[in-house]
């Protein structure tokens, strides 16, 4: 088969790869039909992630149809049209009983991170039974895609972990994917206001298109000021990964406030604490659980998210590296979400 593979930082190919088998009575193999490229995949590639070893196949997104499945396996059969998670849960650790996927004892991110991931022809899911959904044949699949990471991660990490609520106002800090998701799922709790902070005009103009309330594109800080008449942000999220936009949110919120990490960080910060031990702030990080994955699929089929307004570049499967330098450029290619199709 022909996968995408990482041969350390700032290396990459399609290449032929020996397509997977079952290793455990509870894997299922998976061919791909669709699958995306990830803001961590980036990360990956810039060496954030060195547990990644050179020779992995990437991604952790898509869709599939079910090839071969183990013997242990009882809710998933061969030829379903199924969902990956891009968190693989056993359901049965003392993690998994308490809803943390992220952090299940044989699982959790591993797909193109531990072990070879989505962006082949075909994948080998672990646990199958916890870490597939068998997708409605009507469902939109390019929205479909958006549930296997970015929509649980951005409603989870970014609207749970920052206790949105009715009447807050929101900054989420970096307009890409995982932003907008955010965004997005930010508005199933109706703050009064969300404001997006972000250089790329194409970006904040796709925030508003989605609901954004305000955009700022330069001096985040002292916007937020005049936005806020000095009070600052119930809600800030960081978004993007990096030192300066999480200073930014340890900035812009307020006494009582909630700062939600949600990007992928390669290198340390500096945590103002001496600023903000006095202004009963929680600040949360997070790896997502994917546990928002069923209910989020229902809100996608009933039409009260339509995520696949992110995809703005679609490509076949075998051009993969052509849409990896697209993403590797979003702002000048005006690039948001890459969909990558097998049939």
């Amino acid at each position: 088969m022909k996968a995408l593979v990482f041969h350390g930082p700032g290396k990459r190919s399609w290449e032929d790869k020996p397509k997977p088998i079952l290793e455990n009575p509870t894997d299922a193999v998976v061919r791909i039909t669709h699958t995306t490229i990830c803001g961590t995949d980036l990360h990956i590639l810039k060496g954030d992630v060195p547990a990644v070893e050179a020779g992995r196949i990437l991604g952790h997104e898509g869709l599939g149809v079910v090839e071969q499945v183990g013997s242990g396996l009882s809710n998933i059969k061969v030829g379903d049209k199924v969902l990956i998670s891009c968190v693989t849960s056993c359901g049965r650790c003392d993690y998994c009983k308490r809803g943390v996927y992220a952090h299940c004892r044989d699982g959790g991110w591993i797909l193109g991170h531990l072990i070879d991931g989505t962006q082949a022809e075909y994948v080998r899911i672990p646990h199958a039974d916890n870490s597939l959904y068998v997708l409605p044949d009507d469902m939109d699949r390019a929205a479909a895609v958006m549930l296997s990471d970015i929509l649980p991660t951005g409603h989870e990490i970014g609207a749970l972990n920052g206790e949105v609520k009715l009447g807050d106002t929101v900054a989420i800090v970096g307009a890409g994917p995982i932003g907008l998701a955010a965004l997005m799922t930010s508005r199933f709790y109706s703050p009064a206001r969300i404001i997006m902070i972000d250089p790329d005009e194409n970006r904040l103009a796709m925030a508003k298109m989605l609901g954004a309330t305000d955009t700022i594109a330069r001096d985040p800080i002292e916007a937020i000021k005049k936005l806020t008449n000095d009070e600052g942000v119930d809600v800030a999220m960081e978004a993007v990964g990096i030192p300066e936009t999480f200073d930014i949110c340890q900035s812009i919120v307020r006494a009582g406030g909630h700062i939600a990490n949600i990007g992928v960080h390669g290198k340390s910060v500096e945590f103002k604490l001496q600023d903000l031990w006095i202004k009963n702030i929680t600040l949360r990080t997070g790896l997502v659980n994917t546990d928002t994955i069923p209910v989020l699929m229902k809100v996608v089929e009933s039409g009260g998210v339509k995520p696949e307004d992110l995809v703005t570049h679609r490509f076949k499967l075998g051009e993969i590296e052509k849409a990896y330098d697209i993403f590797s450029e979003a702002a000048k290619e005006k690039a948001i979400k890459m969909l990558l199709t097998a049939e």
